[in-house]
């Protein structure tokens, strides 16, 4: 028995399979730019829905309002007030049957401005009212919300006009 080794076959230099350093941080890369476009839309998207929030709180309260003064038709030009008015609470005025009409239209503008400085950050409210200039006209009011937002150079507001 012959126990000749054979020989060993010529070493072949074979193309190993897989990714090598450089692709790997490329990819990164690509990966990275993609993700912070990502992160860069959800914060705008952050933004714009607490801006949608706002402006939804700002409806709602100049709509608190107009139905307020819809309600107390006798003592609708009591309720012109500007930002810089804080009316003194009524505090019997909960409902009309305690408190005369221009009461309850103090109270009701303390509480709406109440409710604008919790819910709106730096925010402040306005009603505008213009008495008829002749007899059998309506009167008109111009409710307006002012409130601050981040980013934003001038306060936003929200302006709600209506006759009664």
């Amino acid at each position: 028995m012959n126990m000749r080794k054979k020989p060993l076959p010529p070493v072949r230099w074979r193309r190993e399979r897989g990714f090598t350093m450089v692709e790997m941080l490329v990819a990164m890369v690509v990966l990275a730019i993609g993700l912070l476009g990502i992160a860069a839309l959800y914060l705008d998207s952050l933004r714009a829905g607490r801006t949608a929030i706002f402006r939804t709180q700002a409806v709602n309260l100049a709509a608190d309002m107009a139905d307020r003064i819809r309600s107390n038709r006798a003592a609708g030009l009591d309720y012109d007030a500007a930002y810089t008015d804080t009316p003194d609470e009524v505090a019997a005025c909960a409902t009309t049957a305690g408190c005369t009409p221009q009461e309850l239209a103090l109270s009701d503008l303390a509480l709406w401005k109440a409710a604008i400085a919790v819910a709106l950050p730096g925010g402040g409210g306005q009603v505008q009212v213009t008495a008829p200039a002749a007899a059998g006209e309506t009167t008109s009011y111009v409710v307006t919300v002012r409130w601050s937002e981040v980013g934003a150079d001038q306060p936003l507001e929200f302006q709600l006009a209506f006759t009664s």
